[in-house]
């Protein structure tokens, strides 16, 4: 073999292994350590991160999961779409789509978080209405389940909540 298609040969497979290096620093841990890094605990993203992109430049982020999943953060449960779109910037979270979180008997959208590090709170903001909860919850990044346990989303979750009919659990 001459030196040229040797030296080929080795460039497709130094090449080969940079993208493989670079595919991996993608996935989950990468996702997560990104938020300390913007002054939010990277627990706010469960451990099911397949792939991630994120621009430095608008703050723009899309985050790809496994499946769906949802998480419980102590008496919050948390649904965890496919994808998870927002825009990072210091201490914030904002344009968030494909995160609910369940209030009383129904879902809502979360549409961004707010770290308020002087009070060790994160606020939560769904629409015009918001919660703030204690920023230590989301110190550990939290494993996903595939369901809420006995607990439905939409209006099937309120019927069966309410006991109004029964509702064959998935």
């Amino acid at each position: 073999m001459s030196p040229l298609p040797r030296r080929l040969v080795v460039l497709v497979l130094l090449a080969a292994a940079v993208a493989a290096t670079a595919s991996a620093a993608s996935l989950s841990g990468a996702a997560n350590d990104l938020l300390p890094k913007y002054g939010l605990p990277k627990g706010l993203i469960p451990d099911s991160v397949t792939s991630y992109s994120f621009d430095e430049a608008t703050g723009a982020f899309e985050i790809h999961l496994a499946s769906t999943c949802y998480v419980h953060f102590g008496s919050h449960l948390v649904y965890y779409e496919r994808t998870i779109t927002g825009k990072l910037s210091r201490g914030a979270i904002s344009d968030l789509s494909g995160v609910q979180a369940k209030k009383l008997f129904l879902w809502v959208y979360v549409t961004g978080m707010v770290a308020h590090p002087d009070q060790g709170t994160i606020e939560f903001q769904a629409g015009f209405v918001s919660e703030s909860l204690s920023a230590s919850m989301f110190d550990e990044v939290r494993t996903c389940g595939s369901s809420a346990g006995a607990q439905l989303r939409g209006a099937a979750g309120v019927i069966g909540e309410l006991g109004l009919l029964p509702v064959a659990q998935a």
